[in-house]
């Protein structure tokens, strides 16, 4: 069983779900820094992906700083897996223009989109 949780979408890159699932994880809590993760094989079966989109996940995970690789050990998340405040906010920028056009090819207001980010905030016990 993996250590956080995640429902495939058809439209969304496998990868980038996976990523954002396990950054999620970090963030909530789910995963802890020290927390052992999943080798490529055990993600690939228990997420039905090819073992060749599993190993690009754990890639960028590791080139992130979410995970520290270590021989004989395998992956486990980074004592400061998300790194400092700035950091952390600057992950948001890619996810965050997606947000914008999306909402500007819907129509929507800044006003509109502000009440919907805290609305999800909320849901995730944000204050």
């Amino acid at each position: 069983m993996l250590p956080f949780s995640i429902e495939l979408k058809t439209g969304l890159p496998v990868a980038e779900q996976i990523l954002f699932a396990v950054k999620k994880a970090v963030v909530n809590g789910q995963l802890r820094p020290g927390d052992r993760f999943p080798s490529v094989r055990v993600l690939s079966q228990e997420l039905k992906v090819n073992p060749n989109t599993a190993h690009k996940v754990v890639a960028a995970l590791v080139a992130e700083g979410v995970l520290v690789t270590t021989p004989a050990v395998g992956s486990v998340v980074a004592e400061r897996a998300l790194g400092g405040r700035a950091e952390r906010a600057e992950l948001l920028g890619a996810e965050l223009e997606r947000v914008v056009v999306e909402a500007k090819k819907l129509g929507l207001t800044l006003e509109e989109v502000e009440r919907g980010l805290a609305t999800h905030w909320k849901k995730l016990g944000g204050k």
